[in-house]
């Protein structure tokens, strides 16, 4: 039986993880090998889960501390009345927005149901249109 940890407990109670049924590849016969591919690509599945959230959560703070970021460097700009704050503060949300919108693109890696697929859909729409839109207003204030 399959536990957090990614491994299999014994019919004698002793636990083995999975580098250990990996090494000791005899205890594979015909009948049990196919439930050992599976504990093996659930171990992967659950790997690659929280390597992806990990990500995540690392893109949405990398993301946040962007626009915060050019945020204040746009209001200081404000304050100084620089000429170039707008593109300065746009170029700053369009950067801060790519990599929220890759936050998002790896979270289709991880949704389950149509639900979840069609809301972080909508996300990815909403940003990418607001990218499309910051960066069309770079173009035309460069102009």
């Amino acid at each position: 039986m399959r536990d957090f940890r990614g491994g299999v407990d014994n019919d004698d109670g002793t636990y083995i993880n999975m580098c250990e049924l990996m090494l000791y590849c005899p205890y594979l016969t015909l009948e049990n090998r196919g439930d050992f591919t599976m504990e093996f690509l659930e171990l992967l599945h659950l790997i690659l889960e929280n390597i992806v959230d990990g990500a995540i959560l690392l893109f949405e703070f990398i993301g946040v501390g962007i626009i915060i970021f050019s945020g204040l460097r746009g209001f200081w700009s404000y304050l100084h009345r620089s000429p170039d704050t707008k593109l300065t503060l746009a170029r700053g949300l369009a950067m801060g927005l790519e990599f929220k919108l890759g936050s998002e693109i790896l979270r289709t890696v991880v949704v389950r149901d149509w639900k979840e697929i069609g809301t972080v859909a909508g996300i990815i729409a909403l940003r990418a249109a607001l990218t499309f839109l910051i960066h069309w207003e770079i173009k035309e204030e460069e102009k």
